[in-house]
């Protein structure tokens, strides 16, 4: 019988193709590893980059707004303190001055352990005096903002410096000036009072704001007085003097000049687009 001899071909290719495919399955899978971990390393690394964060900064402007925002009202609160203090000093300052020209002439009357202290005034007048100053020359501005009037009119220091010497000089004829009965000097001391707004102010806001500041003076003064706080000699408006309200009118404007120049010294907030 012939014996059929294997074919030479079959064997050997057979074998080499069957290596080759063994080599070949780990090196091609250990590239494709290499080229993932590198392109997963340049990923990390550009979305770490100065560049990419500031694009990142640029597509979110929300947190640029935030932090604007926060800073502005932090400058806001400090220059309301600051504002309210200032007023609160001058307040109280104008009113030992003129509540001691008041007592001098005896237009007003305290008790006498009230009298022999040092400033010759009840404790509680600088406190609440310069509380309503700074109450009042705060209010002044942002009643001409709500109604959106700036006040422009004289606005400068020295108007203002102007403005407090006017009032000082009506309330010291207050006490200085002799006329035949108080409504003669309540007249006079209107006309002095219109005529300080009208020369310093001269705005809707200041003429109404005064005239409400100088009834509720008015009023809590009457209160003080009614319950022997202290008492006016030669009443004729009830318990107090008729031309009280005058006062009171002419200090809230010289209060309001003063909030309003304050507040103009307020350097205008950038708006951001």
């Amino acid at each position: 019988m012939v014996k059929l001899m294997p074919r030479l071909e079959d064997h050997t290719w057979s074998c080499s193709c069957t290596a080759r495919g063994r080599h070949k399955s780990p090196v091609g899978g250990t590239a494709a590893r290499l080229a993932a971990k590198v392109s997963k390393m340049l990923s990390s690394s550009v979305s770490s980059s100065p560049l990419a964060l500031v694009g990142h900064g640029a597509q979110n402007p929300s947190n640029a707004n935030t932090a604007n925002g926060s800073s502005s009202s932090v400058n806001l609160s400090r220059d309301l303190v600051h504002r309210s203090l200032v007023l609160f000093v001058v307040g109280a300052f104008m009113a030992l001055v003129l509540n001691l020209l008041q007592i001098q002439r005896n237009v007003t009357l305290f008790p006498e352990e009230v009298i022999s202290t040092i400033f010759s005034s009840a404790w509680w007048v600088p406190p609440c005096c310069g509380t309503a100053a700074a109450v009042v020359g705060l209010l002044y501005p942002c009643i001409d903002s709500h109604l959106g009037e700036p006040h422009k009119f004289k606005r400068e220091w020295a108007s203002v410096m102007r403005c407090i010497a006017v009032f000082v000089g009506i309330n010291h004829a207050s006490a200085k000036l002799d006329f035949a009965n108080n409504i003669q000097l309540s007249l006079t001391l209107a006309a002095l009072s219109l005529g300080l707004w009208w020369t310093f102010d001269r705005s809707r806001s200041g003429l109404g704001l005064g005239i409400t500041i100088a009834f509720v003076a008015t009023l809590i003064t009457q209160f003080l007085v009614y319950n022997g706080v202290y008492q006016y000699t030669s009443p004729d408006f009830l318990y107090i003097r008729s031309w009280l309200p005058c006062i009171f009118f002419s200090g809230g404007v010289t209060v309001g000049n003063i909030g309003r120049q304050l507040a103009m010294d307020i350097p205008e907030k950038p708006h951001n687009d």
